[in-house]
């Protein structure tokens, strides 16, 4: 089984991934994270994030085992990813990968901008997961926090409002629900509320296609 999650910033969506991976005995991918390396690998090498050519390069080195969660999740690498994830050449590079990633048994789940609609266009669930900005901006800023980061909400909401705008205008894989996605909507859910949805929605699914 492959599920699909997309969705903006701090939408809840990577959290989201990891507890429908654990639940269903399946294998998560943040895709997100994918840049960030790329980005990481960029700042490291004190490289222009809009070096196509070194921004690809680092993409095709992409390597999971390379890089620790906890440091790809730092605001300077945050900034760099959302730049070099509009590159084609970026995104063509790690193309494989991802599709290999959901492809191999028992199943999958990834989470993205361009999942449901690039990436696994076939899966089996796809979900949409979004909230209000403002909410989203105070779930980031709390996450800063607990970093030991001080934070100014309003600074993290209009980043959040720029990132938006980059995803959905960009013009390779813009974010988008897909057609046949199930909106998740966690403006007024906390995690476990949103967990319940999620797989109130994938068990319908299953249920509707025979649970396959």
């Amino acid at each position: 089984m492959i599920i699909a999650i997309d969705g903006p910033a701090a939408s809840g969506k990577g959290t989201l991934g990891k507890r429908l991976a654990a639940h269903y005995g399946l294998r998560h991918l943040d895709t997100g994270l994918i840049y960030r390396a790329v980005a990481k690998a960029l700042i490291d090498d004190d490289r222009n994030p809009n070096d196509v050519l070194r921004a690809a390069a680092a993409a095709r080195m992409f390597n999971p085992s390379r890089f620790k969660e906890a440091e790809l999740k730092a605001h300077n690498i945050s900034e760099v990813a959302a730049i070099v994830s509009a590159i084609p050449a970026v995104r063509a590079a790690v193309f494989d990968f991802q599709r290999d990633f959901a492809a191999r048994p028992p199943g999958a789940v990834l989470d993205g901008r361009d999942i449901g609609t690039v990436i696994c266009p076939n899966a089996d669930v796809k979900i949409y997961v979004t909230a209000t900005p403002e909410v989203r901006a105070r779930r980031r800023a709390a996450e800063y926090r607990a970093q030991g980061r001080d934070i100014d909400e309003a600074a993290v909401l209009a980043d959040i409002r720029n990132r938006d705008e980059r995803d959905q205008n960009r013009t390779i894989a813009p974010l988008k629900q897909a057609l046949d996605a199930h909106l998740l909507d966690t403006t007024h859910l906390d995690i476990d509320a949103a967990i319940r949805a999620a797989i109130d929605i994938v068990e319908a699914t299953r249920a509707g296609r025979g649970r396959g």
